[in-house]
């Protein structure tokens, strides 16, 4: 599927948009006002480490109607801390190396299913010298994780439990490039 024909996919300057993303992260993901303040301070400090990028999907009239985040892995950041140890027991804590990480990816309701979360990575990724880019997901079959398949992502741990979350998560990893060709149905 094309990318909508009314969004277009550009660099964001998350700092300054950085309501308007959780905005939408908010309705896509279900978080209350107080996750999304919790939230907001963790964006603004991802945004602060080296090599931290974003890119958001906005209509003509300007609305931000999706947006992607990440950065180089780095093993002492939070995330890595706690997945490695789930990536150690299955043999694949390599992956934490050399890796992109994409720290969030979510687009409103309104406009999923028209390709705009695909063209989100597979252009932020691009972006990336790293060989290989690694990710989590709510660890349950879902259209996110069906694209993230599609693209080359593949299931490294299962049932990664965070201290704040209360569903358990996968945790993905794809080599770059990632795969630009659409499924076969």
């Amino acid at each position: 599927m094309a990318p909508d024909s009314d969004v277009t996919v550009g660099p964001l300057d998350l700092v300054a948009r950085v309501d308007e993303a959780l905005a939408v992260q908010a309705v896509a993901f279900g978080l209350g006002a107080d996750e999304v303040a919790v939230r907001r301070h963790i964006v603004l400090r991802h945004l602060t480490y080296p090599g931290a990028r974003a890119f958001g999907a906005t209509t003509a009239d300007g609305r931000l109607v999706g947006f992607v985040y990440g950065m180089p892995n780095d093993r002492t950041h939070w995330w890595s801390t706690v997945v490695e140890p789930y990536l150690r027991n299955n043999g694949a804590d390599g992956w934490l190396d050399d890796a992109f990480v994409i720290t969030e990816l979510h687009v409103h309701p309104g406009f999923q299913g028209r390709g705009v979360g695909r063209e989100l990575i597979t252009t932020i990724t691009a972006t990336a010298t790293e060989p290989r880019s690694i990710l989590s997901a709510i660890d349950t079959e879902s259209p996110a994780r069906a694209l993230y398949r599609s693209l080359g992502y593949a299931d490294l741990a299962c049932r990664v439990q965070f201290p704040s979350a209360a569903r358990p998560y996968a945790v993905m990893g794809a080599p770059l490039p990632l795969l630009r060709r659409e499924p076969t149905t």
